[in-house]
């Protein structure tokens, strides 16, 4: 879907092809529990914007690695480690996937375009990484069983399965439990980012409580289930970054029928009436904090 809306804007040459790694937005995430090995147990109302980083794959004498953008900087080049690229390891993981059924998957030049900020609660590495597994799949001329594709993905990190999906979802378990949620509507959103990074790790550490209530099922008019809900990683997020209450605040000022933290922050967002509310309100946040990120976004949904 993200990848066609992609093309058509940037149409692909025929050098190589695109595709679009899409910002994965939290409209809720309930922490309900915690696993015997440490993994928390999540119920999530995910979406996704169609503004987000984009990958472009080109047939190459030898496996190459490009990054530009404004957050390029910023993006790790090498494959090892707990910090390596994650579209590396996507690369590498599919590669030994494919070679294992005899499919031949010939070196890749592979430039990413990053312009999401990082560690950023909108799954930017996890969208990347997924964005190459499709990519590389289109690149290669093959495939993979979903079931397998996803367990793949699912060991990269647990937001890399609800990415390859890139549609409405109700997110539950560890990442692995996707339902779909074709009814639900698509959103003009402006997203906020003080540009802090934010740990995840630490901010797990400081949740109070681990077996909050659930999501439960939509009722009634989304707006008002949604405001009923919350993001139980907001509390210790704006207790580790002040900014988050400032970056909120300012998107509520600006008429947000909503706000809230996006995944573990520090991205924040702002639900409005309608694009143009949407793009007036972004305009007016850059005005203010010139330095800062906002951009103002319309969500997959039923309307797109």
């Amino acid at each position: 879907m993200f990848s066609d809306i992609l093309n058509t804007q940037r149409p692909a040459d025929d050098a190589g092809l695109f595709e679009l790694a899409p910002a994965k937005i939290n409209l809720a995430l309930h922490v309900v529990g915690q696993r015997a090995d440490g993994y928390h147990l999540l119920e999530s109302i995910v979406t996704f914007a169609d503004t987000g980083d984009r990958l472009g794959f080109t047939s190459a004498d030898a496996d190459d690695f490009i990054v530009s953008g404004r957050f390029g900087h910023l993006v790790p080049t090498e494959a090892e480690g707990h910090h390596g690229n994650l579209v590396l390891k996507a690369r590498d993981l599919l590669r030994q996937a494919l070679a294992a059924r005899g499919v031949r998957c010939p070196p890749v030049a592979i430039h990413l375009e990053k312009n999401l900020p990082v560690a950023a609660g909108i799954g930017g590495g996890s969208a990347d990484a997924a964005a190459t597994l499709r990519g590389l799949l289109r690149l290669w001329n093959a495939n993979l069983p979903e079931a397998e594709l996803f367990a793949l993905g699912l060991s990269l990190g647990a937001d890399v399965p609800m990415c390859l999906k890139g549609e409405a979802l109700m997110v539950k378990g560890i990442g692995e439990d996707l339902t779909p949620l074709p009814a639900f509507p698509s959103l003009s959103l402006v997203l906020g980012n003080p540009l802090v990074v934010v740990s995840t790790p630490d901010i797990f550490k400081r949740l109070t409580r681990k077996d909050n209530p659930p999501v439960g099922a939509f009722e009634g008019e989304w707006i008002i289930h949604l405001k009923a809900l919350r993001n139980d990683l907001e509390p210790p997020a704006r207790s580790m970054v002040r900014e988050i209450d400032q970056i909120s605040a300012m998107i509520g000022a600006e008429g947000a029928l909503l706000t809230r933290m996006s995944g573990s922050g520090a991205t924040c967002f702002g639900i409005f009436s309608s694009p143009d509310a949407a793009n007036r309100a972004a305009e007016n946040l850059n005005g203010q904090k010139p330095d800062w990120y906002f951009q103002a976004v319309q969500t997959v949904g039923r309307d797109t």
